[in-house]
Formats: structure tokens, sequence, C-alpha cells
């Protein structure tokens, strides 16, 4: 079988290695399609194509339309909003995620921007410690875990919500479990989102909810953009001046926050929470592991299209 990695950001040079021995080690060929400059050459090298590894690059009807023996493409990363799965499923193939492989990466990076914030981006001022201060923690998967190992590490007091998980599930990691949206954010000063973006979630991070934060509120956003209400976010801004937003994702209204609001708010130059070189390896080598997988075996466990 013909393995594509296409990809306008590249795995780095170990994680493909590391890809190509596990596709080789069962007989399949890897080709690669890095830093393609456009759908026309994207287009080109998946025509052949029997499974697709990609990043963030987004993966389309049209794309699908060109890779007419496409059984399999997988994302290599949690977040899968890249694919368009119901034009996966027309097309007859399968799509996976590789939950997990990227967790801590992302983990590490909100308390990086959490420190530096906290710090008034080391200017030389007075700032702010985060022993003592609470963290809640909205949705409590694979990257939320792992966020409250190291905030329990700061000596953080720690609460998540998560609708999808029992209260004894959330608990048992030693985090106190919230029963409301509402009762996460009002006893927080700290919130850190761990959403997919999807039609229940896009603008549930609104004023209300972030309006009912303590003194001293920080939101941080390593998730999706869409899953914030930018003018909630905005009079947030403009009716608290105790409020900070960093976020690895660029929101739309970056450049109000700029003119109006410079100081209270970190932006990545790009989304870098999958951006270490053990993540890359990790999801990488999931995906291909999983393509390979899928090919002698038919496990479809991390399938997310129907």
């Amino acid at each position: 079988m013909k393995i594509l990695v296409a990809t306008e950001k590249p795995f780095a040079a170990a994680a493909i290695e590391m890809i190509r021995a596990v596709a080789e080690a069962e007989g399949h060929t890897l080709v690669l399609c890095e830093n393609y400059k456009g759908t026309e050459e994207l287009h080109a090298a998946v025509a052949g194509a029997d499974a697709l590894i990609v990043r963030s690059d987004l993966v389309t009807s049209s794309l699908l339309d060109a890779a007419p023996g496409l059984r399999i493409v997988v994302r290599a990363g949690a977040g899968y909003d890249n694919l368009d799965l119901e034009a996966c499923s027309r097309h007859n193939v399968v799509a996976m995620n590789t939950p997990g492989q990227n967790s801590n990466a992302v983990a590490e990076l909100a308390f990086s921007m959490m420190l530096y914030n906290a710090r008034g981006g080391f200017s030389g001022k007075s700032g702010t410690e985060l022993r003592g201060k609470t963290m809640g923690i909205h949705a409590f998967g694979n990257v939320g875990r792992y966020v409250a190992v190291i905030a329990k590490g700061f000596g953080m007091e720690v609460s998540a919500f998560d609708p999808f998980l029992k209260a004894g599930d959330i608990a048992e990691n030693g985090v106190r479990p919230c029963t409301t949206e509402r009762e996460l954010y009002s006893s927080c000063q700290y919130i850190s989102l761990h959403l997919p973006a999807n039609d229940k979630t896009r603008k549930s991070v609104n004023f209300d909810l972030l309006s009912a934060m303590p003194e001293g509120a920080v939101l941080v956003n390593t998730a999706r953009k869409e899953v914030i209400d930018e003018d909630g976010l905005l009079k947030m801004f403009e009716l608290r001046k105790d409020f900070s937003y960093l976020s690895d994702v660029e929101p739309d209204c970056k450049q109000i926050l700029e003119e109006k609001y410079r100081g209270r708010f970190i932006i990545t130059a790009k989304k870098m929470g999958a951006q270490t070189e053990e993540a890359n390896i990790n999801a990488g080598v999931a995906a291909a592991k999983q393509i390979v997988d899928f090919f002698k075996t038919g496990n479809e466990k991390y399938r997310v299209n129907k």
C-alpha cells in the first residue's frame, strides 16, 4: 500500500524516519509531500495513495475526489476539524485522529503562557504566583488531565467540568468536580479550555460565563478559537480591567485587542501546542501504526466519521 504523508508544516526528520520504519516493516511504501505550495500539487500527490497522514492540512471533498483509491486518512493530532468528515464518509474513507499524543505538549504550553503572564512578561515589575490560585479545567480529557497534574505540582486548587464524565471519574484524579459550567467559572481564577469545536461548543464560552470569574480572571485557550464568543470576550476586556486572555489560537478580534488592550493578552505567533519534538514524533508514529493496523486487521478504534 502507498502511504502518503502530506504536510504543509513538515514532521521533524526523526519523526519521518520512524514513520517510514513502521510502514516499511509491514511492506508498505511511504511517500512524502512536504511544504507543498497549493492544492494542485497536493492533489497530484494524493492521486495514487491508499492512505494519507496529515497534520493541520485540509482534507476536503475535492481532495478526496483526486484520490479515488484512498481508504484511510489519519490526522496526526487530537483535533480533526480540518477533516471534512461527511466528505470522507461519502467517499468511503475512514477518518481517524491520534488522541493523547500531543497532550503533554499542549498542557506545558498552557503553563508557559500562564507563568509569563503572571510575571508580567518578565518585564522586571512585580508579578503574582500560581501557588494557591484556583484552576478550572473546562473539558477533562487527555490534555485536561495533564493540566491537572501540572497545576497540582504548582500547588493550585484544581476543579474541572466535563458533561461526559461522572463526578467520580474526575474526583479519582484528585480534582474537584463541578456540576455546571457556571460553577466552574465562578470558583476559578484561571480557566483552561480543552473543548472541541462543534455545534454545541461554538461561541459557548461567552460573557455570561466569563463575567462570573473572580477577580484576577485569566482565560487560557489552547483549544479552538470557535469556542469563544468574541463579542463577549471584547465586552469582558472592556468591563473587567483585571481580565487576561492567553491563547494559542489567533482570534478574529486580534487587531482590536492590539489597539486597545495591550499587556492583557498573549497570542502565540502560530498554533504551537503540539510543536515539540516529542509530540511531533508521537503523533506521526501513532498515525502510521493506526494505518498499518487498519490494513492488517481492519481496526477502526480511533475512527471519527460514520
